[in-house]
Order: C-alpha cells, then sequence, then structure tokens
C-alpha cells in the first residue's frame, strides 16, 4: 500500500476497510474536478436527497445560500413529505441589535425563502421554513448532528 497520512482507525478495523480501499480513502464526500483541476465539495453522499425525478439535492449546499440570508444563525435542509423543508435558527443577536421584534421573524424568514428559491434549481426548491429557538446540537467538529432531525 503507498505511503498515506491516515492509517485507520484505532483498533477499529470494520471501519478502516470501510474508508480504506484499494488504495483510496472513501469519505463520502461527493465532488466535481473542473477543467482546471480545482475540486468541489457538493455534499456528502449519505445526505443526497433524491428529487421528484431523479435529480440529486445537496442540501448543503442549499443550506449554505440560506446561511447567507439576513437574520439567519444556521439552517438544515430536509426532505418531508417529498418536498423540502428548512428548519432555521435565526440570528437573535443581530435581530436585537437592530430592534426587530420577535413577532417579524416568520415574515423576515418567508422573505429569505422566497429569495432563496430564485437562485435555486425548481427542484431543490425550499417550500417551508421551521423556525426553532434553540441552536442545532452538534458534533465536536462542529458540524450540525443532521440525524437528530430527520
Amino acid at each position: 500500500m503507498a505511503e498515506q497520512v491516515f492509517k485507520g482507525y484505532y483498533k477499529f478495523e470494520e471501519a478502516t476497510r470501510e474508508m480504506l480501499r484499494d488504495g483510496w480513502l472513501y469519505s463520502g464526500d461527493i465532488g466535481t474536478i473542473d477543467a482546471d483541476g480545482f475540486v468541489y465539495i457538493r455534499g456528502r453522499s449519505k445526505n443526497v436527497i433524491l428529487g421528484p425525478s431523479g435529480e440529486n439535492i445537496y442540501p448543503e449546499l442549499v443550506e449554505q445560500k440560506l446561511n447567507n440570508m439576513p437574520y439567519v444563525g444556521e439552517a438544515l435542509v430536509l426532505e418531508r413529505d417529498r418536498q423540502l423543508h428548512a428548519m432555521v435558527y435565526p440570528d437573535f443577536e443581530n435581530l436585537d441589535a437592530e430592534h426587530i421584534p420577535e413577532t417579524k421573524i416568520p415574515i423576515l424568514m418567508e422573505e429569505n425563502r422566497k429569495e432563496v428559491n430564485k437562485v435555486l434549481a425548481d427542484f431543490s426548491r425550499i417550500i417551508k421554513i421551521h423556525i426553532v429557538n434553540e441552536p442545532f446540537q452538534k458534533t465536536p467538529t462542529q458540524k450540525i448532528k443532521r440525524y437528530l432531525y430527520s
């Protein structure tokens, strides 16, 4: 086997066999390489949502767009009833700083949903935003524990 940085998991041979095969590291990331050799990570294979006509929807890409909208602290995109829904933890600090009452949050998030949907493909548009009042639970590496919200 070629020299590598990662030799496997300590005392966890089964996981090592799944992750390392034929000299390759199978991380579960899905990406593309452009003509200049740049790699773009689209999402994780275990998170891909199958669209209505078989399209691959990468929730991380939709979340990234939502996270860049005003007053969004963090977002999580999920499939419910064959449609995309977003859970959003608002940026309460910014809302407070601008003296925006909590009663306006649903209106602001609906405006964000409409704006995000303008730049998304039809099959990956968000049907509804659900506002959550607690930050999402995260792993030690600060990734949202997606499985807790499915």
